[in-house]
């Protein structure tokens, strides 16, 4: 097993599995309910924005790109041991 391309492929999965699940987070933290016209208020649609979700997927966003940051930079920079 070559340890100098293991660390970059795992950096890279934990990167691609961190989006998903922010993105998943994100589609949690915005709820929308839609409220039908009663008398003379027409129908609108109200937007809930919920915080603990949104920060989660923020602090997943910035995980996975600190994790290509380091994978780049595994792979790009020369290893000192050779």
């Amino acid at each position: 097993m070559n340890r100098p391309l293991v660390v970059p492929a795992a950096d890279i999965a934990l990167a691609v599995l961190g989006i998903a699940l922010a993105a998943l987070c994100w589609n949690l933290g915005v709820q929308n309910t839609d409220f039908p016209a009663t008398g003379d208020v027409p129908a609108y649609t109200g937007t809930r924005y919920v915080g603990p979700w949104l920060f989660l997927a923020a602090l997943l966003v910035a995980g996975a790109g600190t994790a290509v940051i380091d994978a780049v930079t595994r792979i790009v920079r020369p290893s000192r041991q050779a």
